[in-house]
């Protein structure tokens, strides 16, 4: 694949990711808080949280991937272990 064909790739698979990533973070917030809310939702989605685990492009994809690959289900559970204990950690360092 070539250079240009990669980029493509992966942004395309960020796209989809940050829209997996978009409904992964509403259902939790609505899990966790009973509610809509807002302030939590960002946190959870933005690109200074995301950047934590890596370029943010990169972690949209890899949520893409996981979501093309193997459901939403895979995707779900994979931002459940990798992104909540970090976002936990970091609100609770805030408090």
């Amino acid at each position: 694949m070539k250079k240009d064909d990669e980029i493509r790739a992966e942004r395309e698979s960020a796209w989809i990711g940050d829209a997996v990533l978009a409904l992964f973070a509403r259902s939790w917030v609505l899990r966790e808080r009973g509610r809509m809310d807002g302030d939590w939702f960002t946190r959870l989605t933005s690109n200074d949280f995301l950047s934590a685990l890596g370029p943010p492009t990169q972690v949209e994809a890899k949520i893409g991937a996981i979501y093309r690959e193997e459901g939403l289900e895979a995707a779900f559970a994979w931002m459940d272990e990798e992104l909540i204990p970090r976002l936990k950690k970091q609100m609770a360092k805030q408090r």
